[in-house]
């Protein structure tokens, strides 16, 4: 095993398992999204690294992206987030698309970023995005999607929250603190980090981007008004609808939700789950001038979210809650009780799958019908077809139920039907 060649550090191989709870949890996502009318789309893995610089923000873009150079000396990146690339599909077609647009995607990205309990480099991620409405509206529904998408997964307002916040709000705040408007992303930046480090070194970090010491105390004081949102009708519409979607009860205000990435341009919100123990679980927000800045020719307003795999496992496995899924699709395993027999047991088996029922075909006929019981109960396949002589003499089927250990002679047309109502 010394030899044997390592995955890329930060990857995940997934075995049948593992896969089970991305394609359970893709289909919620799916469910959830369609409800809501969404389309599905995909983008490419692959897009130059111009679409993300000075859009996604400098982290992303100079300590997080896989960047590779193509033969042509082209900068390429392995896409560490969608929405630049969402931005110009819509920007590439406005003027034949019908807005809004309401789509999601499931897919793929990749961040060089330390690996750790529920973060990876490679992961997999939702997201769900509205174009061409500027409007509070767009905002609560798609925070009311993610509220769903909590229903739909067993998770409730005591296990998991959604911080909301408005960034031109905060921007008004800071403004008249004397703070320079040329220093609002570099302290959007700076508040992002609030959660994460110890207030001393927060406060040395605002000295370090040069605000004197009555600004560092304000922004500190800022950051603890927890009504501050009554000031902002935007957010108290947004608060109100979200009773009508009857997901109010998961949304709270938090004047620290500033979002990383600098596109946003308004409302801004996070997933937290209540005990702390993980970072964001997801986040989102409105971006509005996101299409321009890929090169778009006209501006078409946006918002919405993205939410990785990694954390919402943890939380699910936190809380309680975690799936306990069938991995075999199998629900009958045809054995074969000789070489001699080994094409009938095929023809079952090809029957079976006409009927749309799944099967597996045991492929070795010399092993005994022990060891082929064994291989079914091992792969928890519930049912074991046995085709005998017997079998073949009666034109019967033995049936052996491996939950309760019980068989039976069955005809065919009772087979199915057995298969069918298990």
């Amino acid at each position: 095993m010394a030899d044997l060649i390592q995955p890329v550090k930060g990857t995940r191989d997934f075995y049948p398992e593992d896969w089970a709870f991305e394609m359970w949890f893709y289909e919620k996502v799916k469910e959830v999204s369609k409800l809501f009318g969404f389309e599905e789309y995909e983008g490419p893995t692959l897009e130059t690294l111009a679409l993300y610089a000075a859009k996604s923000g400098e982290e992303l873009v100079k300590k997080q992206a896989f960047t590779l150079t193509d033969k042509s000396g082209k900068v390429l990146a392995l896409r560490p987030e969608i929405t630049p690339t969402l931005a110009r599909m819509v920007a590439q077609k406005a003027g034949s698309l019908t807005f809004p647009v309401k789509w999601f995607t499931f897919g793929r990205r990749f961040r060089y970023e330390q690996p750790q309990k529920g973060r990876a480099r490679e992961f997999f991620q939702w997201d769900c995005d509205i174009f061409g409405q500027e409007n509070l509206e767009a905002d609560a529904e798609v925070i009311a999607i993610a509220a769903t998408l909590y229903q739909k997964l067993g998770l409730t307002p005591s296990e998991v929250k959604i911080k909301i916040n408005d960034r031109r709000l905060l921007q008004e705040k800071i403004l008249s603190l004397g703070i320079a408007e040329e220093k609002i992303i570099p302290v959007f930046r700076l508040i992002d980090k609030k959660g994460k480090v110890e207030e001393g070194v927060f406060l040395e970090m605002a000295e370090e981007i040069g605000l004197i010491l009555d600004q560092r105390n304000s922004i500190i004081q800022i950051l603890s008004e927890k009504n501050a949102y009554l000031k902002s009708p935007w957010l108290v519409r947004i608060f109100e609808l979200l009773k009508k979607y009857g997901v109010a009860d998961f949304a709270e205000y938090d004047p620290a939700i500033v979002r990383g990435l600098d596109y946003y341009t308004r409302t801004v919100f996070e997933g937290w789950d209540i005990k702390g123990q993980f970072r964001s679980i997801w986040g989102g927000g409105r971006y509005d001038n996101l299409t321009a800045e890929v090169g778009g020719k006209t501006r078409i307003p946006g918002v919405g979210f993205a939410m990785g795999d990694m954390v919402i496992a943890e939380i699910l496995k936190a809380n309680g809650k975690f799936p306990t899924l069938l991995v075999n699709p199998a629900k009958v395993l045809v054995t074969v009780f000789s070489q001699e027999l080994l094409e009938k047991s095929i023809a079952v088996a090809q029957e079976l799958r006409t009927e749309k029922i799944n099967c597996d075909l045991y492929l070795n006929s010399e092993d005994k019908l022990a060891k082929q019981i064994k291989y079914a109960d091992n792969k928890k396949i519930p049912y074991v077809l046995i085709i005998g002589p017997d079998e073949i003499k009666n034109k019967t089927f033995t049936l052996k139920s491996l939950k309760n250990g019980v068989q039976k002679s069955v005809f065919e047309s009772e087979l199915f039907k057995i298969l069918r109502l298990n």
